[in-house]
Parts: structure tokens; sequence; C-alpha cells
């Protein structure tokens, strides 16, 4: 596996790991029709409709925050295209890889500077927010919580 991560990396790999494995748990039960069906028809954002949708939006946007902090290094990484699937097995290989290539990219980078006081060095988001490397990670933790909440919600019994 490389060289071991300690510390502040380590610690946000950790809790991004128990937040995905968190997820996983919620959505191993379900089958195709629930993962599927449409649970919430009067939103305007795409990404929140079914459990397909939340599950692919999750995926993209956590590559999507390793590439931020890939390219802010200077690199020309791509992003990932958003991929649909019908299958919770689907979605926890793609959750699981998620996962290891925000790892893998960290064990390649162990000295990485997490926090940036400076705002011209931070990264700018598309969606305007601005973050040092650790406040993106935290984003990408919370982001996953928020979602695994919601897809909860939309599996218990509505009063």
């Amino acid at each position: 596996m490389g060289q071991e991560l300690t510390g502040t990396i380590k610690a946000l790999l950790d809790e991004y790991k128990k937040a995905v494995n968190e997820l996983i748990i919620v959505i191993k039960p379900l089958n195709s029709k629930e993962i599927l069906t449409i649970r919430d028809d009067k939103t305007t954002n795409e990404n929140c409709r079914s459990i397909q949708t939340i599950l692919t939006h999750v995926v993209y946007a956590g590559y999507g925050y390793t590439n931020f902090i890939d390219n802010h290094l200077g690199n020309k990484s791509q992003r990932r295209l958003k991929k649909f699937f019908e299958t919770a097995n689907e979605y926890t290989g793609e959750l699981n890889g998620m996962f290891e290539d925000c790892e893998n990219f960290f064990i390649a980078h162990p000295n990485i500077e997490l926090e940036e006081y400076d705002p011209a060095k931070k990264i700018l988001t598309h969606w305007g927010q601005v973050y040092d490397i650790d406040q993106i990670m935290e984003h990408a933790i919370v982001h996953v919580l928020k979602h695994r909440r919601q897809i909860q919600r939309f599996l218990s019994p509505q009063d």
C-alpha cells in the first residue's frame, strides 16, 4: 500500500471511510426497484429525485473533490463522468472505488499541505465556495452523511 498515512490525513480518511460504510449499510438491502423509484417528483434538483440519482451524485462529487485537489496541485486531471447504475452492489463498488481513489491520492501525496490561510491559494469550486484541502475533505465527509440521511428519510414511512 506504500507509505503509511498518519495524523490529520489519516483521520480525515478514516472518517470518510466511516461515512461511506454507513451509506453502504443503508443501501445494501435495497433492490433495483427501490433504487430507481422516483422519491421526490417536485424537486428541481435532478440529483435528488431517486436513490439512484443521489448515489450517482455522491460518487460523481466524491471523485470531483479529489479532482479539485489534484488540479489545485497543478495537474490537469479530467473529472470522471457521471455513471448511473441500478443495483446496490454496483453502487457499493462505486462508493468503495471513489474512496480508494481519494485514499490513493493522499498516499501519493503524504506531505500535502492541508491548511491554507491565504485566500488566493485556496481552491475555488464550481459552486462558488473557496476551500483549503482540509476543508474540502471535511465537506466531502459531510456530503456523504447528508445524502445518507436523505436516503434514510426516503425509505422511512411518511407520517
